[in-house]
């Protein structure tokens, strides 16, 4: 597996250059030791760049993120640093590096298509394979700021029977697989992630046989399953709308449902892994044997200690 080189020296003109290669520096070594070439190498850490940039294999996503709705554009200068500030401690062209806009969406659109070009790659994480697409959707295929998460599932799969609602392109699901689960199901109510997820699995040779993958409303699901799972993974959007729903989910809203359905489907001394990327966010823990555990899933390389929650959840 091969990361990326980077020039020696550093700029005093330009603290931000300077950050990339600092955070940069500080990751590679646990990158090659853990045979992992996608994670993220800038956290909006200084104040005047607001912006996140992940490596993904060879590539160098960059989000920007604004608060007007209406502002979608980059300002010039942006991209000029920090085109500048890439090509030039990694030796790379532009054609390396991929823009996109965080504008505040609207919280319904985040499985919208925005372009067709198709262009799939695979990144590796802890040795897994994934495919991810950083042009055509709002997001790559690939949750970066679950990574310690995927590796804190997968130490408890050997030999378990494991169940991920809400599955996306099923990452989880294949970390546990490969990490001796028995069995996994993976829902989601997308033909396009479970399609995605199908090749992840196929990708990393493991059979779909005992890898089952559902298309469903997660919350139909779970009011029709009868079996029982040692290990439950739910990782909800915050909202979503869609035509194949009856109703609008709202993970404020609806967690209380979904974890009182996956506890009856649940083995004695099975384990859920709960979380959530709402800010805004409360669980109420008078209503479960339920244990925080954000810390512990918060990567190094995400210095905002927000990104996610994240909750571990039994049989009281």
């Amino acid at each position: 597996m091969d990361l990326p080189t980077i020039a020696d020296g550093e700029d005093k003109s330009s603290p931000y250059k300077n950050r990339i290669r600092k955070n940069y520096r500080h990751l590679r070594k646990w990158a090659k030791r853990t045979d992992t070439n996608c994670f993220r190498i800038y956290d909006r850490d200084i104040k005047e760049h607001p912006l996140t940039i992940d490596l993904y294999g060879s590539y160098f996503y960059v989000q920007y993120f604004t608060s007007d709705r209406q502002l979608d554009e980059i300002p010039e200068d942006i991209i000029k640093e920090t085109e500048e500030a890439l090509t030039s401690i990694f030796s790379v062209n532009t054609d390396a590096i991929v823009w996109r806009t965080r504008i505040k969406r609207k919280k319904t659109e985040q499985y919208e298509k925005v372009d067709h070009q198709k262009d799939f790659f695979v990144v590796q994480e802890y040795g897994v394979k994934f495919y991810v697409n950083l042009g055509d959707y709002l997001d790559t295929g690939l949750f970066l700021d679950h990574r310690e998460t995927r590796q804190l599932v997968a130490a408890h799969t050997k030999d378990k029977r494991v169940l991920n609602l809400f599955a996306y392109t099923c990452s989880f699901s294949v970390h546990a697989a490969l990490a001796g689960a028995s069995f996994t199901k993976s829902v989601d109510l997308s033909n396009t992630y479970t399609d995605w997820g199908r090749e992840n699995f196929l990708l990393n040779a493991l059979s779909l046989k005992d890898n089952e993958i559902v298309r469903a409303d997660c919350l139909k699901f779970l009011d029709q399953e009868r079996g029982s799972y040692d290990l439950i993974i739910i990782d909800p959007p915050t909202i979503s709308r869609s035509k194949k729903m009856d109703q609008m989910f709202d993970v404020q809203l609806d967690y209380i449902f979904l974890i009182e359905r996956a506890l009856k489907l649940l083995t004695s001394d099975g384990v859920i892994f709960f979380s959530t990327n709402s800010r805004k966010f409360a669980f109420d823990d008078t209503l479960f044997n339920a244990t925080e555990i954000t810390k512990k899933t918060i990567p190094q390389d995400f210095h905002n200690q927000k990104i996610h929650r994240c909750w571990e959840i039994r049989k009281g």
